[in-house]
């Protein structure tokens, strides 16, 4: 067993390569939600806005993962189905106060889309990951100054199938028109695709030898996240999240597979010596 969850993935991911987090979730009044919240500590995460459920169990997945590291995961989403607007309503100033907000779909439509739009109208940078992949409606998409999708994603949200660089630059042209600031289109060992009101730009991935891709996304954007944080531009910033995927997919679990600093600097040094982190 891990720790895991998307949310949570993402919270560590960012937690452990310096940045300050407080993490907005709710869990299940079980060992589970009890061990996840002790962890979060551990990560140095706030963990004053995580509510407990007292009617469902913390949610959990069963995860399997083939030869070439891909995984399936089966969720039982619990506690996350239960977030409630009231909940999210509570913790409208700290999402106010906040640098970034950095939000996916494990939580239901209607909460998610008041959470987005209690950012954006307070001018805090919107990064969507818009997964697990779903039908989701423009006036989330319009609320995102960054939209991660990967190529299922995407796929998804646009009709277009993803096979290579061109088909990926046409879902991207469609992303953008439904008015996010910026789109990155994650397409794994191809590297991703990252795309503004001006320019579209393929970053390219480091290749490795993957063991396990679970929480990749995860710590592809909780990098990003932190790297935006530091000033990066957006460009430096996809760089370096390409790195913190692949680092990330070498190693086996979902949390247990998320990067340090010092990990990721070390991994910079020898895979892309000329990146500032």
């Amino acid at each position: 067993m891990a720790a895991g969850g998307k949310g949570a993935n993402q919270a560590v991911a960012a937690a452990r390569l310096g940045a300050d987090v407080t993490l907005i979730a709710k869990v299940g009044r079980d060992p589970f939600g009890e061990a996840a919240i002790a962890g979060f500590r551990r990560e140095g995460i706030c963990t004053d806005h995580i509510f407990i459920d007292e009617t469902s169990a913390t949610g959990v997945a069963l995860i399997t993962v083939d030869e070439r590291g891909e995984n399936q995961i089966a969720v039982a989403s619990g506690a996350n189905a239960n977030f409630s607007l009231r909940d999210i309503e509570q913790c409208a100033d700290v999402i106010r106060k906040s640098e970034f907000l950095l939000v996916q779909l494990e939580i239901p439509i209607e909460t998610l889309e008041c959470t987005t739009r209690i950012a954006a109208e307070a001018g805090v940078t919107v990064i969507l990951d818009p997964a697990p992949a779903m039908f989701l409606p423009n006036e989330i998409i319009e609320t995102a100054d960054y939209l991660t999708p990967n190529e299922t994603e995407a796929a998804q949200l646009t009709g277009v199938a993803i096979t290579d660089e061109t088909s990926a630059r046409v879902a991207v042209e469609r992303l953008l028109a439904a008015g996010p600031r910026n789109v990155i289109v994650k397409m794994g060992a191809a590297g991703a695709l990252l795309a503004t009101s001006s320019t579209t730009s393929l970053v390219p991935s480091t290749m490795v030898s993957a063991v396990d891709t679970t929480a990749a996304g995860d710590a592809f954007s909780g990098a990003l996240a932190w790297s935006l944080g530091q000033g990066a531009t957006a460009i430096d910033a996809v760089r370096l999240a390409c790195l913190a995927g692949a680092l990330s997919a070498t190693r086996v679990g979902a949390q247990p597979s998320l990067p340090t600093g010092d990990d990721l600097r070390r991994f910079a040094a020898e895979r892309a010596p000329g990146l500032r982190i």
